[in-house]
């Protein structure tokens, strides 16, 4: 029940948001593609996570599978620090080789 309500709402996939990339689900794809929706538990039903709508946020299926059991918490600090690290990768650094 709150699945269809995440998906009546068209929200987009909460990992790819923390990451900065583009969080659009194409929520026509059929189940098992990649790029489909999932209800994400954000904690774990393993874990004491429960089906309660402020548990459940939408994800794509291959970001779901790659966050396995990893925390909220653990999520957005690998986010963090790939964001971080890209940035770093795109500032000009001066150089004094000419």
């Amino acid at each position: 029940m709150n699945r269809d309500l995440l998906r009546k709402q068209g929200r987009g996939c909460w990992i790819c948001r923390a990451f900065g990339r583009d969080d659009t689900i194409d929520y026509e794809l059929p189940a098992g593609d990649p790029g489909s929706f999932e209800a994400d538990h954000l904690v774990p039903k393993a874990k004491g996570g429960t089906d309660a709508l402020d548990n459940l946020d939408a994800a794509h299926r291959a970001c779901n599978l790659w966050r396995r059991d990893k925390s909220v918490a653990e999520v957005l600090a690998i986010a963090r620090r790939q964001r971080s690290a890209s940035q770093g990768a795109r500032r000009v650094r001066p150089t004094t080789d000419w």
